[in-house]
C-alpha cells in the first residue's frame, strides 16, 4: 500500500479514547518520529478539540523544515461518522455523539482529517504490516474499556453505508445460558451486548460477583496462574462468551485471521483455548480458526489512523 499525502511524505496519527489521547508522527517509509499522550478530557467537547489541536501542535514543532510543519492527518476514534448524518454517533466518549467532529476538528487544525472507528485502525495497522499482513481477509478486534472490531479486505477497510463495518461489539451474546439472558445493561441502553460480557470491565465485573474483591484483568489472571479458582472460573467464562461471540462474527464474514488487541490481547491463554471453544460453533465443515497477537500492540491504532489518508 502506497503512503503519501503528507507535506514531505509525513503523516499524523491520533488515537482519541475516553481517558487517553496518543498522537505519533511517521515517515513516509513508516518510521516514528515522534509520539505523545495525554489525558483526554472528559465530557467537555470543547476540551476535546482544543486538546487534539494542541497535542498535533505539539507533535509537529519537533518536525524539520522538509515537512514546514504539517502532516496528513488521521484520527481513531471510540465511534464512527454517520455517512448519513456527517455526525459522530456510537461513540462510548458520549459527548463526542451528534457533533460534526471531522468538520469541527478539521477548523481548528486549518486542513482536513479523516476519521475512522478506533478498532478500524487497529485492524488496518495490523492487516497493512502488522500480523495481518498480505492475508486476504482480517477481523481486528479490541478488548479494553470497550469492545470493538474492524474489517479489512484486500488491505481496504469495510466500513459500510452507515458506517458500521465490523461493529460487533453491541450485538448480543450467541447462544446465551439461562443465566446469562438478559444480561447486563449497556451503556448504549440495551442489554446483553458483547461489550458487556468480554472487554476488560466486564471480565473484571465477573471476578467481583463471584469472588466479592475487586481486581484488574491482569491480576485476575495472575491469581489464576496460581491456581486461584475463581479467577480460573471468571477467564473461563470470560473465554467461552468470546469464543460464541467469535464464531458469530466468522459465520458472517469468514475472515482468513482474527488480530485480538487492546489490553484482553496480552492474555496468552487465550491464543490457546479459543479456537477448540469456538468449533462447536462454526457452521462450516473446516472449524480451524487462526487467532493471533498483534504486531504493533498499543502502537496499531495511531499507526492505523495516520494510514487513513491511503485506505
Amino acid at each position: 500500500m502506497s503512503r503519501a499525502n503528507g507535506l514531505g511524505g509525513l503523516r499524523l496519527g491520533l488515537d482519541v479514547g475516553g481517558t487517553k489521547i496518543e498522537g505519533a508522527v511517521f515517515s513516509s517509509t513508516n518510521e516514528s518520529l515522534g509520539r505523545l499522550r495525554i489525558a483526554a478530557p472528559r465530557n467537555d467537547y470543547a476540551a476535546t478539540i482544543s486538546a487534539i489541536a494542541g497535542l498535533v501542535a505539539d507533535l509537529e514543532s519537533g518536525l524539520d523544515s522538509v515537512s514546514h510543519g504539517r502532516c496528513s492527518i488521521g484520527v481513531g476514534v471510540p465511534g464512527s461518522i454517520s455517512p448519513l448524518t456527517g455526525l459522530m454517533q456510537n461513540a462510548n466518549s458520549t459527548w463526542l455523539n451528534g457533533r460534526a467532529f471531522d468538520k469541527d476538528l478539521a477548523l481548528s487544525l486549518g486542513r482536513p482529517v479523516r476519521i475512522a472507528n478506533d478498532a478500524n485502525c487497529f485492524a488496518l495497522s495490523e492487516a497493512t504490516d502488522g500480523a495481518g499482513a498480505g492475508i486476504g481477509s482480517v477481523f481486528g478486534v479490541i478488548l479494553g474499556t470497550g469492545c470493538g472490531g474492524g474489517i479489512v479486505l484486500n488491505g481496504r477497510l469495510v466500513d459500510g453505508g452507515r458506517g458500521i463495518g465490523g461493529e460487533w461489539g453491541h450485538n448480543p451474546l450467541p447462544w446465551a445460558g439461562a443465566d446469562e439472558y438478559p444480561g447486563p445493561l449497556c451503556w448504549c441502553e440495551r442489554r446483553g451486548c458483547m461489550e458487556t460480557w468480554v472487554s476488560g470491565p466486564a471480565l473484571e465485573a465477573e471476578y467481583s460477583r463471584l469472588s466479592g474483591r475487586n481486581l484488574a484483568a491482569g491480576a485476575i489472571a495472575a491469581q489464576a496462574i496460581q491456581g486461584e479458582a475463581v479467577a480460573q472460573q471468571s477467564l473461563a467464562r470470560h473465554a467461552s462468551r468470546l469464543a460464541r461471540g467469535l464464531s458469530h462474527v466468522v459465520n458472517i464474514i469468514d475472515p482468513d485471521v482474527i488480530v485480538l488487541g487492546g489490553g484482553l490481547s496480552k492474555l496468552p491463554h487465550l491464543y490457546e483455548v479459543l479456537p477448540a471453544l469456538m468449533e462447536p460453533h462454526i457452521f462450516a465443515a473446516s472449524k480451524q480458526v487462526h487467532i493471533v497477537s498483534p504486531r504493533w500492540g498499543d502502537a496499531s491504532g495511531v499507526r492505523g489512523a495516520a494510514w487513513l489518508w491511503d485506505a
